[in-house]
């Protein structure tokens, strides 16, 4: 294929474009309209407009940087040990692990509560047993990781389908509610730096879906043979990525947002509950207090998936660099499915209500992988010089000490 020449839609590459989308929109989306609202509408217009190139930049970074090993088709944690050392590739694929680990968790524990929920609240059942409900729905979602990737990209598929659909009708369904509130709310030049410094690490992470970059990237390296159709096609289903996300989601909050005025928004904060539970509770509506519990559940298992694999990448990487000699994949890959299962399992049984502090905790790793590792590795390494000297570097640098100020900043 000529330089010049522009890339067509395949299957695989929209395949993927929707599991990396799936990746992305967690359960989080629920929340992200209270949280990145209530600074205002105009700060949400500028944060809406520097969100996609954030996304963009940043994770096609990290699919270049997974794709820079000298032996193609090395995943993260290999990568990472090849250009840093050994002694840092631990330390980076030790931290790498922790941050999507508790992330995980949270799902195996959300899933749970949102099916038990769904049965008691809309189904009017009594709340079934918690640690076999959490034990089939857990070991359910862990055995579809268990098949080949074609499997597991089409069910992705089928998930993130009615997820986009149900997100649009939403967003539509609210346009006759706007109102003119939030236009009329002008926050001071202060307050809206401020705002705007403390909501990115809000919409970072809402987009983030790094935990499946490697993954993502050592099959398109498969499927295209050759480093420059890898680096291409990497590109561009990046781009398709970062341009759903930012449409499908942003419209999603712009309507929420415009819908409430920001006493409300503050009263959903307060309460904590999900926008779509706030909304039905506002218009007294059955149908998105049907549609809520059916967004968190596809949301949360999309999610699960792509957050699976890049901590199963992570234990995977720890045994390997601890063990140092050859094992037999497939045995490594049903452990580390053992693993997670009980894990989860436990986490779920026990329900703690901590685990947003240990998400928070995992936010500034992620910024780092994701924002500034494959930053410094454009300076550092030879093999990723091809992509110095780009304007796109200093702003996916910029954008990650801000992300991560902002986070250590709350957390204190």
């Amino acid at each position: 294929m000529k330089p010049t020449e522009k890339l067509k839609w395949n299957k695989f590459d929209a395949t993927w474009m929707l599991n990396l989308f799936g990746t992305a929109v967690g359960a989080g989306v629920l929340f992200l309209p209270i949280n990145a609202g209530m600074g205002g509408f105009w700060p949400l217009v500028l944060m809406a407009i520097i969100v996609g190139p954030m996304t963009y930049f940043a994770h096609r970074g990290l699919a270049y940087f997974v794709l820079s090993s000298k032996n193609p088709g090395s995943d993260i944690t290999e990568v990472v040990e090849e250009h840093f050392g050994k002694t840092a590739g631990k330390l980076i694929t030790l931290l790498y692990f922790f941050a999507i680990f508790p992330i995980l968790l949270i799902y195996g524990n959300g899933i749970t509560n949102t099916v038990d929920s769904f049965i008691v609240n809309q189904l009017g059942m009594a709340s079934p047993n918690r640690a076999i409900l959490s034990f089939v729905l857990i070991a359910v979602l862990i055995s579809v990781m268990l098949f080949n990737e074609k499997v597991m990209l089409k069910i992705t598929e089928w998930l993130v389908y009615p997820l986009v659909l149900i997100l649009f009708v939403l967003s539509i369904y609210l346009i006759p509610e706007w109102n003119g509130a939030m236009l009329h709310e002008f926050p001071t030049a202060g307050g809206f730096v401020t705002t705007l410094w403390l909501t990115i690490p809000v919409l970072v992470f809402s987009f983030n879906h790094s935990p499946a970059i490697s993954s993502f990237t050592c099959s398109q390296f498969r499927e295209y043979k050759t480093f420059d159709g890898a680096e291409r096609h990497i590109g561009h289903t990046e781009k398709g990525t970062s341009t759903i996300l930012l449409f499908f989601v942003m419209f999603f909050v712009f309507s929420c947002v415009l819908t409430l005025t920001p006493e409300e928004l503050v009263a959903a904060k307060a309460q904590n509950i999900s926008i779509l539970s706030f909304l039905a509770n506002k218009f007294d509506n059955p149908y998105i207090s049907y549609f809520g519990p059916l967004v968190a559940f596809l949301a949360i298992t999309s999610s699960f998936f792509g957050h699976y694999m890049g901590a199963r990448e992570g234990l995977e990487g720890l045994y390997l660099k601890m063990k140092g000699e050859s094992v037999n994949r497939k045995k490594l890959n049903y452990a580390t499915a053992l693993f997670f299962l009980l894990t989860l399992w436990g986490v779920a049984i026990i329900n703690p209500s901590i685990l947003g502090l240990i998400e928070s905790l995992g936010g500034p790793i992620i910024a780092m992988i994701l924002f500034i590792m494959p930053m410094y590795a454009i300076r550092k390494i030879p093999a990723m010089k091809r992509y110095s000297g780009r304007f796109s570097n200093v702003f996916v640098t910029i954008m990650g000490l801000i992300a991560i100020s902002a986070v250590v900043y709350g957390l204190l």
